[in-house]
């Protein structure tokens, strides 16, 4: 391979130059140094300042040719290059130069970026909040003994001594951005896990949580019990209640104990399921089970409240219960989950 190089490098001064930056950079990867050793190699390598910023702790390195910290106010970057960590862009790696641009910077950024990246992995855990699914699904198993979720959550970046919270999510926002959102202080992880995302986390803020997620978040102190309660309260969330703490369900979530088939075959269900069809219908219900008011069902549908009462006596005739006695309010609440719940099963 050293022979090809000579060869190669003989051909082009350019492609000398080159091979030289990435042996360069090979032999630091290989002494295993951190980012501020990095930092001063490249600065000396370049002849100008060099600079590494991380987006997740805002840390910035500046570092002079000389091999000390940039003291003079930053110029712009002449060139800069990610520093990219399973798939999510966690840092920026650039040179300040004071003339033009060398042909080689990219190159030299590139092989920067690469090492920062490895550096941080080695000295982690790394800033990312997207993690590797099979760790996470370590965590969250039942199946796993305790020693091995606690090796897994150690990988992560959690400390042994704090709790962590689970939340399970349907999203088309990226996991690493919802992870980010809910937990700024971090350590937050995420991956996804059989077509849910999972979200790990030292703390999850519920009003955090961006407009067009789906999330449910377990309450109980092992992983493994917080994601089944999580996957649970998931399944409980509407567009009117996006996001749904298991506790908060309290004995609601009996129902996401019970098989399908018992569900199916309850009348209250079958006659949720008969207005389903109707989506002004089925809207008005949820709202009325939701506020227990035909004013306030009015207001948040902005109707009058006499229509609002017109739809809530038609849906309840249809349905066979009194919708505005306390027994037939219940009803029509349990029934309405239920039918979600089977609407959302896997």
């Amino acid at each position: 391979m050293e022979a090809l190089a000579v060869r190669l490098s003989g051909l082009d001064p350019y492609v000398d130059g080159a091979i030289r930056i990435v042996t360069f950079y090979d032999t630091l990867m290989r002494r295993r140094v951190d980012l501020p050793a990095l930092a001063r190699a490249s600065a000396g390598l370049a002849e100008c300042v060099a600079g590494v910023r991380l987006h997740g702790t805002g840390r910035t390195i500046r570092v002079s040719p000389a091999g000390t910290e940039a003291s003079d106010p930053p110029s712009p970057a002449t060139a800069t290059a990610p520093i990219t960590l399973d798939d999510e862009q966690i840092g920026t790696v650039w040179l300040e130069r004071p003339g033009p641009p060398s042909p080689l910077d990219d190159v030299l950024l590139d092989r920067l970026a690469i090492a920062a990246a490895a550096a941080l992995e080695r000295y982690g855990p790394a800033r990312t909040t997207m993690a590797d699914p099979a760790l996470v699904e370590l965590v969250v198993s039942s199946d796993s003994d305790e020693a091995a979720r606690a090796r897994a959550l150690r990988l992560l970046g959690f400390p042994a001594d704090r709790p962590v919270h689970v939340a399970a999510v349907r999203s088309r926002t990226p996991l690493d951005r919802v992870g980010a959102l809910v937990c700024p202080a971090r350590p937050v992880k995420a991956a996804p896990l059989a077509g849910v995302g999972v979200v790990l986390a030292a703390a999850i803020d519920p009003a955090l949580f961006p407009a067009g997620v789906r999330a449910g978040i377990g309450t109980a102190d092992s992983p493994d019990r917080a994601w089944r309660e999580a996957r649970a309260a998931l399944r409980f969330t509407t567009p009117r209640e996006p996001v749904v703490r298991h506790a908060d369900l309290g004995a609601l979530a009996l129902l996401a104990e019970l098989p399908r088939e018992v569900l199916q075959a309850n009348a209250d269900v079958v006659a949720i399921a008969r207005i389903a069809g109707q989506p002004d219908d089925l809207e008005t219900l949820d709202t009325y089970c939701t506020t227990g008011s035909l004013r306030r069902a009015a207001d948040l549908l902005h109707l009058h409240h006499s229509s609002v009462a017109r739809r809530i006596d038609h849906i309840g005739r249809t349905l066979d219960m009194g919708l505005t006695d306390p027994a037939g309010l219940t009803r029509a609440r349990l029934a309405l989950a239920a039918w979600r719940l089977l609407e959302s099963a896997p």
